[in-house]
């Protein structure tokens, strides 16, 4: 009966020894994916000029609300809608995350 859970005992511990490394992976994974913004939105989200919002600074439950309004449709928009339906909620999240971690005064 004993032996049944070692199994499961070992992969709890592997998960949470690895739970700080994929956090780690996560924030860099955030910063990879939100590169693909800077076309439009400006590096790191800084976007210079009036055209479209800057992301950088903007709250992270703001961010992932408007990508998901974006997926939807609920938000209009020239191209956004198609883009957000390109991210899984785990990449919406980690870019999102990175935004938020971002100064809008930046130069």
């Amino acid at each position: 009966m004993r032996l049944n859970r070692l199994p499961t005992a070992f992969a709890f511990f592997v998960l949470a020894a690895t739970a700080p490394l994929q956090a780690a992976e996560n924030a860099g994974n955030g910063q990879r994916l939100a590169a693909t913004c800077a076309g439009c939105h400006g590096t790191a989200g800084i976007t210079r000029g009036d055209v479209l919002p800057p992301l950088a600074g903007q709250s992270k439950a703001a961010l992932i609300a408007s990508m998901k309004a974006f997926q939807s449709g609920q938000r209009p928009a020239s191209i956004m809608h198609q883009i957000a339906k390109g991210y899984s909620d785990e990449q919406i999240e980690a870019m999102a995350g990175y935004f938020a971690s971002q100064r809008t005064n930046a130069k």
